[in-house]
C-alpha cells in the first residue's frame, strides 16, 4: 500500500542487515493526541518487527518507522489494523495523510473543529491512500485559525483555514492595560527580553498588513472590512482582542 515505502541494497551479499529496509509511514491521529500506552505499543511493535528506528514526525505528519524486511510487512500491518486501531499512512505519488492542528479541543482561537474534519476526511479517503490512485502526492491539511500551525498554506495542495465573520471585539480597558504596561503583550512570551516598554503603534499599528487600525482619542480602533485577517493583534493583545 501508499504506507510502505518500500527500499532494497543494491548489494545485499556485502551488506546483509540492511537488504531490505522499508520504511512504514503510521497514520497519525487528528491533532497528534497520543497516549503513552500507544507509543509504547508503536515502539514494542518496531523493536520486534522493525529496526527500532523512528521519526516523530515526518513532514506529512506520520508517524516514520524506518526499516524493516519484506516477511515483516503484513505481520506489522496486521498489528496496526486489528490491535491499535491504526492503519497505514499515505506516501509517495499518492494522497498524503490528512493532518489537522489541536482545534479547539485545546486553543481558544480555532474557528472550527480541525479535528473532526481531518478524521472524517481522512475516513473518506483511506482507500486513495493504501491503494495510490493520484498521479502526484496530494496533501489536505487543517489549520483551525489564520496562525496556521500545521502551515496548511505552505505544505499542503489543500488548505483548509478557519476565521471569523463576526467584527473583532475591542476591550478598551485591556488595551489601555497593555499600554500602560500592566498586561505583558504575546502573553508574556517575550518577558525575558530587553526590548523596552510596549508601543502598541510600533508593535501592532504600524505592522497591520492592510492599515486597518489606529488610535483615537486612547481608544484602538479597526475598519473590519479592511481586516486581512492576519491574527498578528489578536496575538499581541489576546486579552484586548477577541
Amino acid at each position: 500500500g501508499g504506507g510502505v515505502i518500500g527500499r532494497y541494497c543494491d548489494q545485499p551479499q556485502m551488506f546483509p542487515g540492511v537488504a531490505h529496509f522499508h520504511t512504514v509511514r503510521v497514520a497519525q491521529p487528528s491533532g497528534m493526541y497520543y497516549t503513552s500506552e500507544y507509543l509504547r505499543h508503536v515502539c514494542d511493535l518496531w523493536e520486534m518487527r522493525g529496526s527500532g528506528l523512528t521519526n516523530m514526525h515526518g513532514a506529512t505528519g506520520d508517524i516514520v518507522l524506518l526499516g524493516t524486511t519484506t516477511p515483516q510487512l503484513e505481520e506489522i500491518f496486521y498489528e496496526l489494523t486489528h490491535n491499535m486501531n491504526t492503519d497505514l499512512g499515505g506516501s509517495g505519488s499518492n494522497l498524503r495523510t490528512p493532518a489537522a492542528c489541536l482545534g479547539n479541543s485545546r486553543c481558544e482561537w480555532a474557528c472550527y473543529d480541525a479535528q473532526e474534519l481531518c478524521h472524517q476526511m481522512t475516513n473518506e479517503y483511506q482507500d486513495e491512500l493504501h491503494r495510490p490512485a493520484f498521479p502526484y502526492k496530494f496533501k489536505f491539511k487543517f489549520d483551525g485559525c489564520p496562525n496556521g500551525c500545521v502551515a496548511s498554506i505552505a505544505r499542503s495542495d489543500m488548505s483548509f483555514i478557519g476565521t471569523w465573520r463576526d467584527e473583532i471585539r475591542i476591550d478598551q480597558e485591556a488595551v489601555a492595560a497593555y499600554v500602560g504596561g500592566e498586561i505583558q503583550p504575546n502573553g508574556g512570551a517575550h518577558a525575558a527580553k530587553d526590548w523596552g516598554a510596549f508601543d502598541i503603534e510600533k508593535e501592532v499599528i504600524d505592522l497591520c498588513p492592510t492599515e486597518c487600525m489606529w488610535m483615537e482619542d486612547g481608544k484602538l480602533k479597526i475598519n473590519d472590512r479592511e481586516c486581512t485577517r492576519c491574527m498578528h493583534c489578536l496575538n499581541v493583545m489576546p486579552r484586548a482582542l477577541r
